[in-house]
């Protein structure tokens, strides 16, 4: 069977629906590095704000993981340095997107990727 969405034709077998009916819900791991220049509170409020995006389109966060302020490869924006949150998601797409949308345009936020699980 051959399903069509608004804008692409997906291939046999790939159905964007689950077995019992309903979307698709997939695994991911969400990391983000936040600037450090901010105090402590400010960079738990971005977390925090960053699990409510993701929470606000039906994800369910199954671990936060704060991994500390950690040295970056490269220089990014002129930091050498910041803090590392990693999540440990199941979501549809639709929240992933939010997330990058809301990741890419919030300034306290200097890199961040979003990669799906083969779980």
């Amino acid at each position: 069977m051959i399903y069509y969405t608004s804008s692409k034709k997906l291939l046999l077998g790939e159905s964007p629906f689950s077995p019992k009916g309903g979307v698709r819900m997939r695994n991911y791991e969400v990391m983000f590095v936040v600037r450090p220049n901010l105090e402590d509170e400010a960079t738990n409020l971005v977390c925090e704000n960053m699990k409510k995006v993701l929470e606000s389109k039906g994800a369910t966060i199954n671990e936060v993981v704060n991994m500390g302020r950690r040295e970056l490869a490269y220089e990014i924006e002129k930091f050498n340095n910041g803090s590392y949150f990693l999540f440990k998601v199941t979501s549809d797409k639709e929240a992933v997107k939010e997330f990058d949308r809301v990741a890419n345009i919030t300034e306290d936020i200097i890199r961040h990727i979003v990669v799906r699980r083969e779980d």
